[in-house]
C-alpha cells in the first residue's frame, strides 16, 4: 500500500483526485488532505507519506515554498497544477512528475506506476534539489537539468551542453570540455525540453548550442563547425533559418 498526502487548496480538486485514486489506483491510500502551505507541511510531517500530490499555487504559499520548508524529503512527489509555463519547464528539467488539471486517469495511473517502481528515494531528493535550485531568483542564467542514464542520475548545467545527436530512440549528449552521456529520450523530446535555451536543430539528427558555433561554411549545402571542431550538416530546408540565427549572434 502506498500512503499519500494530497495538498490542494480547492476542495473540488481534492475530491476529484481522491475519487480518481479510489477508482483507478486502489493501491494508494490517502492518509491526509491539506488545503495549503501551512496545513500541507503539518500533514507531511505528521503522516510521513510515501507520496505527495502537491499543488503549485496556493493562497498561503507555493508548493515550492513548502518543499523548501521541510527538514527532510523522503517521499515521492507529483505536482498537480494548471498550466504555467515557467513552473512546468522547471519541473521538467528536474525530471519530476506533474499532472495538469483536469487530471487524466491515464496520466495519474502512469504517475503512480512510476512511484511503485522508484526504489532509491535519494534519487528523488536530488531531483527536488535541482528543481528548487532552478526556481531561485537568477537561476535563469545557470539552469540545471537532470539526465538519467542506465547507471546514474546526472545533474548538468544546461549551458555546458555542447550538442545532442540522435540515435534512434536515444540521444547522445556531448559537453563543453569533453564528456558524453547516452539518454533514453528521442531528439524530439530533448529539443522540446531545451527549447528557449539557445539550442537550434540544423539537421534532423543534430541539436546544437549556438554559444559554441565557430563558423558556417556554405560547402555541401551548409556545414556548422563547433568549438570542439565537430562539423554539423545543415539541411537544405533549414539553411535560411539557420543563417538568419547565425547572422544575429
Amino acid at each position: 500500500m502506498i500512503r499519500c498526502v494530497i495538498v490542494e487548496d480547492e476542495i473540488k480538486s481534492r475530491e476529484t483526485l481522491k475519487g480518481l485514486l479510489e477508482r483507478f489506483c486502489p493501491e494508494v491510500l490517502v492518509s491526509a488532505e491539506a488545503d495549503g502551505y501551512i496545513s500541507g507541511k503539518k500533514a507531511i510531517e505528521e503522516h510521513k507519506p510515501d507520496m505527495v500530490f502537491l499543488d503549485i499555487e496556493m493562497p498561503d504559499g507555493s508548493g515550492f515554498k513548502l518543499l523548501q520548508s521541510l527538514d527532510s524529503i523522503d517521499f515521492e512527489l507529483v505536482f498537480t497544477t494548471a498550466y504555467e509555463q515557467f513552473a512546468i519547464k522547471a519541473i521538467r528539467y528536474s525530471a519530476l512528475d506533474y499532472l495538469l488539471k483536469p487530471i487524466s486517469p491515464d496520466e495519474l495511473i502512469a504517475a503512480v506506476e512510476k512511484v511503485k517502481q522508484q526504489k532509491i528515494k535519494k534519487n528523488n531528493l536530488k531531483n527536488i534539489q535541482v528543481l528548487l535550485s532552478n526556481m531561485k531568483p537568477g537561476a535563469l542564467e545557470s539552469k540545471k537539468i537532470i539526465l538519467n542514464t542506465a547507471e546514474k542520475i546526472h545533474v548538468v548545467e544546461i549551458d555546458n551542453i555542447l550538442r545532442c545527436e540522435s540515435d534512434n530512440y536515444y540521444t547522445h549528449f556531448y559537453f563543453d570540455g569533453g564528456g558524453h552521456l547516452l539518454i533514453s529520450k528521442t531528439l524530439k523530446e530533448v529539443e522540446s525540453l531545451l527549447e528557449g535555451n539557445n539550442f537550434i536543430r540544423p539537421h534532423k539528427s543534430h541539436l546544437i548550442n549556438i554559444r559554441f558555433i565557430r563558423n558556417f561554411s556554405r560547402d555541401n549545402g551548409g556545414i556548422i563547425t563547433l568549438s570542439d571542431e565537430t562539423k554539423i550538416p545543415v539541411s537544405r530546408r533549414k539553411r535560411e533559418k539557420i543563417l538568419e540565427i547565425i547572422n544575429n549572434l
